[in-house]
């Protein structure tokens, strides 16, 4: 995972000013124009011309849409400050595109924005279109709209995510820019933080169809949706949690600046007490120190020889430096997307927003259904709400349904084919998805006709240390294996490395 320690610096720095000199009533503002600003920035490089601009362009417009299609009363006009965060995200995506027009060293974007007036034109047709199309879709249901807008979604990421598919659309952009159609591959479509906004959209859709959806403005869905610490790795929020720390921030330090003014100075007005920032300071910076340590010394160190990959996999004679290689990556893949979190939560914290925990230990699970209450948790709670819980009822109230036993299983395969997909769209992602159902069902079959054994356990005390070390070692090992299909492009090669593993091939 790529992570520009000058970024993380800058961040830091405007978390800084953040917390101690901006007015809390624009607090808000800030990280609505800021995180704007920030996924441009953010932005990785793509040869396709002028993606890198049009691929952020397009999600604040599907946020927008999300926005619109999800209000409580869709016959109202909206408020005033919505329409006044609209005119002020048509004047950010245009000062972005006036990027166009700056030396390539002093550019904000990666590569050359169109031009002004084509941004300005596009996004005034496209206005107009939602206008028309709005007044006809006002009729038709809202819960159908929603449906309408997640499946758009579904097909966004999965011309991303499938390989053939990325490259088909690679290719037409190519041909439509003048560029070499030959060179089209799936990495041409690097759209940065696209995969967990999705996550993001959908919950909101689907909380709006289920009524448990509250209200909020554009201003702070934006905020919420686009949040640049959490925007390229997570952890995935919950828009009410979100909103509530937003609205916490611009009314208690507006309240504290007013109670702490003396002179009447713009800064000794709105600045926090010391204590306050104190506080905050030391948990954020603790939590960002620990995430630059794992990332930077121990991930990075592992990634440099001691991890698997397709490479050393194929080149490996030796089962023993094989498994050494398979437990580095599981160490590294941990190390790398934990202290990420570790970072964005740090930095989330600096501006009065604590992000979702996403990682409690792993490893120590000692059973597959802890692992994954302990990794990746945002990602497991959102695919258990929207996922496991509705395909579990739909089944239950069918007419003729299956039993018990086989809708568990179907709802713990699906959910995490599912899991094992969104990384993208390969037999090998789909066999470590399967590969995770599996146990989940077949540890939740176990523990319910072992419940009453293992109340007893907990009366011999020996006994359970032993059980306990005999399912962290099976556990630990389980995980690690399904690794194999994860890190590795093709089942062939991932067939051959088991073989490898457990001395049947050379």
């Amino acid at each position: 995972m790529n992570v520009d320690l000058r970024i993380i610096a800058f961040f830091v720095l405007v978390a800084v000013f953040y917390a101690l000199l901006l007015p809390g009533r624009w607090r808000g503002w800030f990280l609505f124009g800021g995180s704007v600003l920030a996924i441009y920035w953010l932005q990785t490089f793509t040869p396709l011309r002028f993606a890198d601009y049009l691929l952020q362009t397009l999600t604040i417009l599907l946020t927008v849409l999300v926005w619109w299609v999800t209000r409580p009363d869709r016959s109202q006009r909206p408020v005033r400050s919505d329409l006044i965060a609209l005119l002020v995200l048509f004047v950010l995506m245009l000062l972005v595109a006036g990027n166009r027009y700056v030396a390539a060293e002093w550019r904000f974007t990666p590569s050359r924005p169109p031009s002004i007036v084509w941004v300005a034109l596009c996004l005034m047709a496209t206005a107009g279109v939602w206008a028309v199309l709005w007044h006809w879709l006002r009729r038709v249901e809202q819960r159908t709209v929603c449906t309408a807008v997640i499946l758009l979604i579904v097909i966004i990421f999965v011309l991303l995510k499938t390989p053939v598919l990325a490259t088909a659309v690679a290719t037409l952009w190519r041909s439509l820019t003048g560029q070499q159609v030959a060179l089209a591959s799936p990495s041409d479509l690097v759209w940065l933080g696209f995969s967990y906004v999705a996550f993001r959209l959908i919950h909101t859709l689907r909380d709006r169809q289920t009524g448990q959806l509250p209200p909020h403005s554009l201003r702070e869905f934006i905020a919420y949706v686009l949040f640049f610490p959490s925007y390229i790795a997570g952890p995935i929020d919950r828009v009410e949690r979100f909103v509530a720390d937003l609205r916490h921030e611009e009314e208690r330090y507006s309240v504290i600046g007013n109670r702490l003014s003396v002179a009447r100075s713009p800064i000794t007005d709105y600045r926090l007490p010391a204590t306050d920032y104190g506080s905050r300071a030391w948990q954020g910076g603790a939590r960002i120190l620990t995430g630059l340590f794992k990332k930077f010394v121990i991930a990075d160190t592992l990634a440099l020889g001691m991890s698997l990959t397709a490479v050393n996999a194929e080149q490996a004679t030796s089962a023993f430096w094989l498994w050494v290689l398979l437990y580095g990556y599981a160490l590294r893949l941990y190390f790398d997307f934990g202290g990420y979190t570790d970072i964005a939560i740090g930095i989330g914290i600096l501006f009065g927003v604590k992000l979702p925990e996403n990682f409690r230990r792993p490893y120590q699970a000692t059973n597959i259904t802890a692992f994954w209450q302990r990794w990746h948790i945002s990602l497991s709670d959102w695919a258990r709400f929207y996922i496991f819980s509705p395909l579990s009822r739909s089944l239950l109230r069918r007419e003729w349904r299956p039993s018990n036993t086989i809708i568990l299983l179907i709802a713990h395969l699906t959910t995490m084919a599912v899991i094992g997909l969104w990384h993208g769209i390969t037999i090998n992602f789909f066999i470590w998805g399967l590969w995770q159902g599996v146990a989940l069902f077949v540890h939740k079959q176990w523990s319910d006709r072992t419940r009453k054994w293992y109340r007893g356990l907990s009366e011999k005390k020996w006994q359970k240390r032993g059980w306990t070390a005999v399912t962290w070692f099976l556990t630990f090992n389980y995980v690690t294996l399904g690794w194999v299909w994860f890190a590795l492009p093709t089942p062939q090669l991932a067939w051959q490395t088991f073989g490898k593993l457990f001395g049947l091939a050379s």
